[in-house]
């Protein structure tokens, strides 16, 4: 998969897409073959005609704060969509998108190529969403400074599910919120010593029973899902921001 990112502020993201799984996704595999993913950060800034490098004037109307004028960003799209032949999926991280909920994570999940567009400040201006389509996705009802760290959280959530990321495939299958475990909750988890300050683990995990095991498990992850999350259930099996 390809991932761009268009952002003011590529500093912001150089350093986490380095960092961990996602720095590891990136690197090329140990049979020789490509890398899972191949991140490219565009600097929006790059294709202003500002001689200060400004992309951003006070908005029509009035009020406070400043708007991302349109023709950089299209410039900046254009630039990076013909740097390679695979069409991306236009992504715009917004408030006013999608929830970002797991089965839009593993439909983003199988496409080849994602461009990501990261707003700053008031916003931008309009005329330039409304003439690149986007989808536009949020992570939560809430405003942030800028959609910097919604596209990561985007990635991180998007790169872990490629094959070969992680180290066990499974793992990405039994987690929270994932079809695997019905749109649910993932059931706990426990690991040595097998009792700590009084608390023991339970005796079915520690019993090399498999059946039971993945029994205790199943209703233990439809208990949690029950008490922290009852929404999940009652909505259908999709989570909420």
């Amino acid at each position: 998969m390809r991932i761009d990112l268009l952002t003011l502020f590529p500093e912001m993201v150089a350093c986490v897409l380095r960092s961990s799984i996602l720095g590891r996704a990136a690197e090329p595999r140990a049979d020789g073959g490509p890398p899972p993913v191949g991140y490219h950060v565009t600097d929006i800034r790059d294709f202003t005609a500002d001689k200060h490098g400004k992309v951003d004037k006070p908005p029509y109307g009035g009020g406070p704060g400043m708007v991302i004028q349109a023709q950089p960003v299209w410039d900046a799209v254009q630039h990076v969509e013909g740097q390679d032949a695979t069409p991306p999926e236009r992504i715009l991280m917004t408030p006013g998108g999608e929830p970002l909920r797991q089965p839009l994570v593993e439909e983003l999940a199988a496409h080849p190529r994602l461009l990501l567009i990261a707003g700053h400040y008031e916003g931008m201006d309009q005329r330039v969403i409304d003439r690149l389509a986007p989808r536009r996705v949020s992570i939560g009802d809430y405003v942030l400074t800028g959609g910097e760290l919604p596209a990561l959280a985007l990635i991180d959530a998007v790169v872990r599910l490629l094959p070969g990321v992680l180290g066990n495939e499974a793992s990405a299958e039994r987690e929270s919120f994932a079809s695997g475990q019905g749109g649910g909750l993932d059931h706990a988890h426990y690991t040595r010593p097998p009792e700590w300050m009084g608390m023991a683990v339970p005796e079915v995990l520690r019993s090399g029973d498999h059946a039971a095991v993945e029994a205790w498990r199943r209703a233990d992850a439809e208990r949690r899902t029950r008490e922290q999350r009852p929404d999940l259930r009652e909505g259908g099996g999709e989570a909420t921001p």
